[in-house]
């Protein structure tokens, strides 16, 4: 199954007084991860329209173990396993660490609306889109 891998970085101040990295920082870290797919990679396949808009439909974090702080980072791991008409999901597997065999500490997944802020309405996903979200699918 093809997944898009993004490297995130930890910083100093993401842990907190238990050491590990908290919690609204792991959303960040995912959010770091999901513009690395969903603006940048979709921006140079020529899908540059999710950069317009979208929205958080939902979001769900689960945590397998703590992630204490690390100076090269995590590493996550994403497919997209929801394509709809006007959204698609996110799926996330972040590891602790860098690397591929680095085990996993978080898996999560955000619903993505795309939506027409100058209509203020949702709006439909374009083909080229599709197409690049597809690349993503299980």
């Amino acid at each position: 199954m093809a997944r898009f891998v993004a490297q995130v970085p930890v910083r100093w101040t993401d842990q907190d007084v238990y050491g590990h990295v908290n919690h609204a920082v792991v959303v960040t870290l995912l959010e770091e991860a999901r513009i690395a797919m969903v603006f940048t990679a979709a921006a140079e396949a020529g899908a540059d329209g999710l950069r317009a808009g979208l929205l958080v439909a939902g979001l769900q974090v689960d945590y397998r173990q703590q992630l204490p702080y690390r100076a090269d980072g995590l590493r996550v791991a994403m497919r997209v396993d929801e394509l709809r008409a006007a959204s698609f999901r996110i799926s996330y597997e972040m590891h602790d660490g860098p690397g591929v065999d680095d085990a996993i500490a978080v898996c999560a997944w955000t619903r993505m609306a795309t939506y027409d802020f100058a209509a203020r309405r949702p709006r439909r996903l374009t083909p080229v889109e599709r197409e690049f979200l597809g690349r993503w699918t299980a």
